[in-house]
Parts: C-alpha cells; structure tokens; sequence
C-alpha cells in the first residue's frame, strides 16, 4: 500500500494550529498526501474526536476523501502484546496496551511508514518501522 499512517498528534497540531508545530505538521502532511495514501485508523480517530462535540465536526476535520480509513488489523493486535509485555518487563506501569502500541502496530503490519512528531516509543518498540518525525525528533 502506498501510503502513510498519520499519527493523531499531526493532526491535532493542525487542527488546533498548535503555535510550535502547525508549520512542520501542516506542510509534512501536505507532502504526504501529495506522495500517497493518508491513512487513519478508529485509534487515530478516537484520540482527535476528544477536541469535538459532534461527529459531523469531527468528520469534517478528517474528511474520508482525505484520509482513508482502515480498520485495525488483528496481526497488529498480536504485535501489541508482545510490544506491551517487552513495555511491561521494562518497567512500564500502565495496565492495559497503549493507543501508541495499536498506532505502530497498524503501520508496522500495514507496511506503511507512519507520521509523528513523538517517535520515542515507536523507535523503541517498533526498531524496523519507518518513521517521518521532525528533523530534532
């Protein structure tokens, strides 16, 4: 698939036009939707949906003609456990999988690169996927 997998953090800088990363975010998405595919998942779209009062506004803000949307895979949810028991054994405390574990699942078991601007726990848990980050990230 020729695509990218957008992390909701991009979306949220230009939805918001979040005063330090509109400009990095707004253009890198640009240029992504001029190379392919933008791609979001129910993850991506449950963590922007918590800036609206109505799925009609959210909608507008993710229109499906702009970003296509798939479903989670469920070989992605094998990865997120065994990402989550290597977060666990390392000392992480929360509970239950992260949405970011579900986010570099999807991409690493989709194929496609993923856009974020917080790759820290992508780069750990998710070495071989690829990622289109900030130049200082």
């Amino acid at each position: 698939m020729n695509g990218v997998l957008v992390d909701s953090n991009v979306i949220l800088d230009v939805v918001t036009e979040d005063s330090t990363w509109f400009s990095w975010s707004s253009q890198t998405l640009a240029r992504c939707a001029d190379e392919g595919l933008l791609i979001i998942n129910p993850i991506i779209y449950a963590e922007v949906s918590v800036g609206y009062d109505r799925i009609e506004a959210l909608d507008a803000a993710l229109p499906s003609h702009y970003f296509h949307r798939l479903p989670l895979p469920w070989e992605g949810g094998f990865l997120v456990g065994k990402c989550y028991l290597a977060y666990r054994r390392r000392g992480g405390e929360r509970r239950s999988p992260l949405p970011d574990f579900y986010i570099g699942a999807h991409a690493a078991v989709a194929g496609v690169p993923l856009l974020t601007r917080d790759p820290t726990r992508y780069q750990t848990y998710f070495p071989r996927l690829p990622l289109i980050t900030p130049p200082a990230a």
